[in-house]
């Protein structure tokens, strides 16, 4: 959006958060946003943490197999030195970055970008994850999206993890993690 200010057109940034569980579909919104940014003629930038190598080294990737070009890096801060003259910066798998990309988040957004960050507001052990609830209560929009619970059928917003890992990070599908409700992760974990 731009805004007229003393006869000088200047950009309106802001920030979009789209959270969720595994499995919720937080990439694939990302990518349809990020797409129809490109289709809008605005110039676009994803990227994603280097450590998340489980479809591309270089696409984010949902789960149904769409993919859009990306630039991993190892730091938020290397995104403010990448994201030169442009419109819009999509970040996937934002909780694996450290808090300074909530700081990284809005620098762009102060510079009139508008950032889109999806990534998994919990960890599997329920508690949240990484600077996602930080960037929640600092962005403009939030978009909660919810898998299906692979127990009973309801809403699911937790990523249980099947593994005995007890890591913080462990990449994995669906040989590690199932998306299950309130109810049934209570059950899992023995509450």
């Amino acid at each position: 959006m731009f805004l007229e200010k003393n006869n000088k057109i200047v950009k309106k940034g802001w920030i979009e958060v789209v959270c969720g569980s595994m499995f919720s579909g937080k990439t694939e919104e990302l990518i349809r946003r990020m797409k129809r940014a490109k289709i809008a003629k605005q110039k676009v930038e994803i990227f994603k943490p280097k450590i998340d190598t489980r479809y591309s080294e270089e696409q984010v990737v949902s789960h149904d197999e769409n993919a859009i070009m990306s630039t991993p890096v190892d730091s938020p801060r290397t995104i403010l030195l990448l994201a030169n003259d442009v419109e819009v910066v999509g970040i996937d798998e934002a909780q694996f970055f450290d808090d300074g990309l909530v700081e990284v988040c809005n620098v762009l957004a102060n510079r009139g970008i508008r950032v889109i960050v999806a990534g998994l507001d919990m960890d599997f052990r329920g508690n949240p994850f990484g600077p996602i609830p930080k960037l929640m209560a600092t962005a403009e929009y939030v978009t909660k999206v919810h898998a299906i619970c692979v127990k009973c059928g309801d809403l699911a917003h937790h990523s249980h993890r099947l593994s005995e890992s007890d890591k913080l990070v462990v990449l994995g599908e669906l040989d590690i993690y199932e998306p299950i409700c309130r109810d049934c992760f209570q059950k899992a974990i023995g509450k």
